[in-house]
């Protein structure tokens, strides 16, 4: 069976349309419908539901699409592989990233790691701590900044230990002090990350058995920021994020120990692609270098 067909049927349940996806892969809709009844043909499966609403994976397409991405992994590092043995660095690694790496560091690393390995294409997709996992599990992408501790199954390095600060307004009350209890904020309108974005402030008020009251529940932090610069309520963010905005806030540590564990994932380091694996490693000295 060609590549070409894993790679288009790959594209259209990930875009969800025929004609999207032909639009991203330079070929004609008659093309993309042609490879995909040809992929089912040669099979002797439906793979797809086709109906006004767009396509839907049957069953037996659910099982065999992490097959073929499989197939086109194995088959981008076989080539990776062939360029080492010939002395070039070339491939494509697909990283996993939540907003404050992808705002913080990665505009840095990619410009350093482009200029160090410029045959070597990077790309992004941007999510929450529990996405990015999956993805990586799923082999959508090699490579994932992930906050500790992940599920089982992967293989991670820490990276850094990011503290945990409260954040007010610039007028509250609580302005003068060094350090912020959880307890002292307890009664305050809380902003709160949504799910996916929010297990470190889960653990926190857990291991404190306290129980912050919920007034919103937003996914961008910039949003947050906004929202307690406004006098909506009261948050806590990782410091990273905050290094680098210019609302007008009261940003105070948590009384304690209160960090956030930022790692990068694989599902196996044994098993990464040389690109990848070139990847990590760049990572890795650059952040040590911090």
């Amino acid at each position: 069976m060609n590549l070409l067909k894993y790679q288009i049927f790959i594209k259209v349940v990930e875009v969800g349309s025929l004609t999207k996806a032909g639009e991203m892969l330079n070929l004609s809709q008659s093309a993309i419908s042609h490879a995909i009844s040809g992929l089912e043909h040669e099979l002797g499966l439906n793979l797809l539901i086709r109906n006004r609403s767009g396509i839907k994976l049957t069953d037996n397409g659910e099982r065999l699409l992490h097959h073929f991405k499989k197939i086109i992994q194995f088959n981008e590092e076989l080539y990776q592989e062939v360029a080492l043995i010939k002395g070039m660095e070339i491939g494509t690694v697909r990283i996993g990233t939540f907003s404050s790496v992808s705002i913080c560091w990665l505009p840095r690393i990619l410009k350093e790691y482009h200029d160090q390995f410029p045959l070597i294409e990077t790309k992004i997709l941007n999510g929450n701590y529990r996405e990015i996992e999956n993805w990586i599990v799923s082999g959508a992408v090699d490579i994932g900044f992930v906050n500790l501790p992940t599920q089982e199954g992967l293989d991670v390095i820490q990276l850094k230990k990011d503290r945990m600060l409260c954040i007010m307004p610039s007028n509250h009350p609580l302005r003068e002090q060094s350090t912020i209890l959880l307890e002292q904020i307890i009664d305050s309108p809380f902003i709160m990350p949504v799910a996916g974005c929010d297990t470190d402030l889960r653990r926190i008020f857990s291991q404190h058995k306290l129980s912050p009251k919920i007034k919103y529940e937003l996914e961008d932090d910039h949003a947050i920021m906004s929202m307690v610069q406004n006098n909506l309520g009261v948050s806590i963010l990782p410091e990273m994020i905050l290094t680098q905005t210019q609302y007008d806030l009261c940003k105070r540590p948590l009384h304690g120990e209160h960090f956030r564990s930022i790692g990068i994932a694989v599902l196996s380091f044994k098993n990464i692609s040389p690109a990848a694996k070139k990847f990590v490693d760049f990572i890795t000295a650059w952040v040590n270098k911090l």
